[in-house]
């Protein structure tokens, strides 16, 4: 989720640059900037860093098992053709 505390604090950014005439509605201000970032965000696919770390683990243990099973094939595969080809050379002669 997003951390409304940085939320709080760049609507404060951002009604610091309003020229000094409008500064009067300065809450008023910085409570309009924060409800359109935070529906600007919301609309947006984010995750937090926490779900991205977890994500990025998983994805990389999933590799190295996908990266072990391709290995087993081939050894397999190396082993089947080995085999194979003795059985057909003997079957020949």
């Amino acid at each position: 989720m997003i951390d409304l505390s940085q939320l709080d604090d760049l609507a404060r950014r951002l009604s610091s640059l309003v020229p000094q005439s409008l500064r009067d509605s300065r809450d008023e201000l910085q409570q309009n900037f924060k409800s359109v970032l935070q529906a600007g965000l919301g609309r947006l696919d984010l995750v937090t860093r926490e779900e991205f770390d977890v994500q990025r683990a998983v994805l990389l243990r999933t590799r190295e098992k996908l990266e072990a099973l391709e290995r087993q094939v081939a050894e397999l595969e190396a082993a089947r053709t080995g085999s194979g080809g003795e059985q057909a050379n003997s079957t020949s002669h």
